[in-house]
């Protein structure tokens, strides 16, 4: 499409979330969210993901997409649509609406991306991290948040997401939905793609939280995640583009159909008469 999207080709944040194997950090995304409280009471009383966890996942894919690489006016609706589904969603002591809770999520949104981006293709650059960054803060405020509650630099970021991962006190809520997300059900044959998700996810998640989540990480275990990781990044980069963009232009495709549906289907208003 030639309509002007959130950022251009050239932006680092394209470059980064092109790149599908940036779904192995989803599981170690979604827990740091809801290891937050707040976000964990709400996903644990309100969320279908426990249902059907491959739909919560294509919701969540479309929505990044849209936002990475979609046109401002797809990233606009499906973020809007978002946030009419988190008007439901609040109870005592939390509600989905709150931009603290926005700017979290944001959080670990570029945090599990900038990590996992760099143990496979190498250290970015100080400046190319800020200016992940800086874009990476689009995922709040699209959904509501204020500019200025965000951190307002990479320096601000790494101290205010260090305080929030050493305050944090796993909620029973919070490892239920930790339990739910790393042992779904499934059949037979993609459980070893769960048991390299469930490894790199424990892999990837910071050591205050491994350890209130009471997740064993042995020397065996911290080695077959090194495994895995160099595995990938000896394999990955090689790869044909075409192949490691395949996800996100299977969502992207997926995500335009169904607005294209919903478009359809939409009840016109009648036009009166003079």
């Amino acid at each position: 499409m030639s309509e002007p999207g959130m950022f251009q080709d050239g932006d680092v944040i394209r470059r980064i979330t092109r790149e599908g194997v940036l779904l192995l950090g989803g599981g170690a995304a979604s827990i740091l969210q809801t290891s937050h409280p707040g976000v964990g009471q709400g996903v644990h009383d309100h969320s279908y993901t426990f249902d059907d966890p491959l739909v919560r996942l294509r919701g969540t894919m479309e929505w990044l997409t849209a936002v990475h690489f979609g046109t401002r006016e797809e990233a606009e609706r499906v973020s809007a649509f978002v946030g009419k589904m988190h008007d439901r969603v609040n109870g005592p002591g939390y509600d989905a609406q709150d931009p603290e809770l926005k700017v979290w999520v944001g959080a670990t949104l570029f945090d599990v991306a900038a990590r996992l981006y760099q143990a496979l293709f190498g250290r970015l650059s100080e400046a190319e991290l800020e200016e992940f960054y800086q874009q990476s803060r689009v995922y709040a405020q699209i959904l509501g948040a204020p500019a200025d509650l965000q951190p307002s630099g990479l320096k601000e970021f790494r101290v205010y997401y260090r305080e929030k991962v050493e305050e944090f006190r796993i909620t029973e809520a919070s490892r239920e939905v930790a339990r739910l997300l790393l042992y779904p059900r499934a059949p037979w044959h993609r459980r070893p793609v769960l048991a390299a998700a469930r490894l790199a996810t424990a892999g990837l998640m910071p050591e205050p939280l491994r350890t209130q989540y009471g997740w064993d990480w042995s020397p065996a275990r911290q080695r077959r995640f090194l495994v895995l990781i160099n595995a990938l990044r000896i394999v990955y980069p090689r790869l044909p583009l075409a192949l490691r963009t395949a996800p996100r232009d299977m969502y992207l495709a997926s995500l335009r159909r169904r607005l294209a549906k919903a478009e359809r289907t939409r009840p016109r208003r009648k036009l009166r008469s003079a």
